[in-house]
């Protein structure tokens, strides 16, 4: 009996810190969430209602009250017509969170090719979309480009973008050690303070990465840099081991899964 009377004071006096952990824990990823998206927008929109309501209510400033009172409903269905996209990647983002994910996901071994790739289209001045699929399905961006379900090599993705062939100026879908498609237009990104010196390539690679979980792999045909887009992030002109240690932290790599020492020889694919 003392002993789950012990217990019974030790959980009581334990509750609140549970409580504001808890509370500070998803408050904190909510903010995470909204700060990779516009949606930030709202939630400066709510501060600025929420303090005009706090000084009309300070102030006794009754036609003030009056006025929120009597729109408050409308502001409401306002909010979520003009921010739907924003509250729509939201739960987007929520839906892609690992919160719940069990198990493991097969490991890969055919990124390294895909680098070879990009390194090669690097030194020659070409652009490459590559998109590397995880949980979200695009199965409506995949029916834009051409279906090839061909296995990933660095001759097959170099011959694709090497030359003004009718697949070069768009993305590769990549999946299991498979090129499912190439030639697919991406969604444009939504964001309104891109650097206006990142021309199509890297605002598509960014906007898939504002409204799914995949990982984009971009090379800049003017400058030759590599970039990653994932998280709504455009991360450019990462070196050979930043490429390296993000993608085998963003796909689930083992450390020895991706090695360079594969070679191509660039001259059979220069013009």
């Amino acid at each position: 009996m003392q002993t789950f009377e012990i217990l019974s004071s030790v959980f009581n006096f334990l509750r609140p810190v549970l409580d504001v952990c808890i509370l500070t824990f998803i408050l904190y990823k909510a903010y995470t969430l909204l700060s990779k998206t516009n949606g930030i927008q709202v939630i400066k929109a709510v501060i600025i209602i929420a303090m005009a309501f706090a000084v009309a209510i300070i102030f006794k400033l009754e036609t003030l009250l009056w006025l929120m009172n009597l729109i408050a409903p409308g502001l409401l269905m306002c909010f979520a017509v003009i921010f739907q996209p924003e509250i729509r990647k939201l739960f987007l983002k929520l839906g892609q969170s690992k919160w719940f994910a069990f198990g493991s996901r097969s490991k890969h071994s055919y990124v390294d090719s895909v680098l070879i790739a990009a390194e090669s289209l690097s030194k020659m001045r070409r652009g490459m979309l590559a998109v590397f699929l995880r949980q979200t399905k695009h199965d409506d961006i995949i029916q834009t480009g051409t279906r090839l379900n061909a296995d990933v090599t660095s001759a097959l993705l170099i011959t694709i973008y090497s030359h003004d062939t009718p697949l070069h100026d768009a993305a590769c879908f990549i999946q299991g050690g498979k090129i499912l498609a190439a030639g697919c237009f991406l969604p444009l990104s939504e964001q309104y303070d891109i650097k206006k010196t990142f021309g199509t390539r890297h605002r598509a690679g960014l906007g898939l990465s504002e409204v799914s979980d995949a990982v984009v792999l971009i090379v800049s045909e003017e400058t030759g840099a590599i970039s990653l887009a994932y998280d709504s992030e455009l991360h450019y002109d990462l070196s050979h081991s930043e490429l390296t240690k993000t993608l085998e932290n963003l796909l689930e790599l083992p450390p020895d899964a991706i090695n360079m020492e594969d070679t191509i020889d660039e001259s059979k694919f220069t013009s």
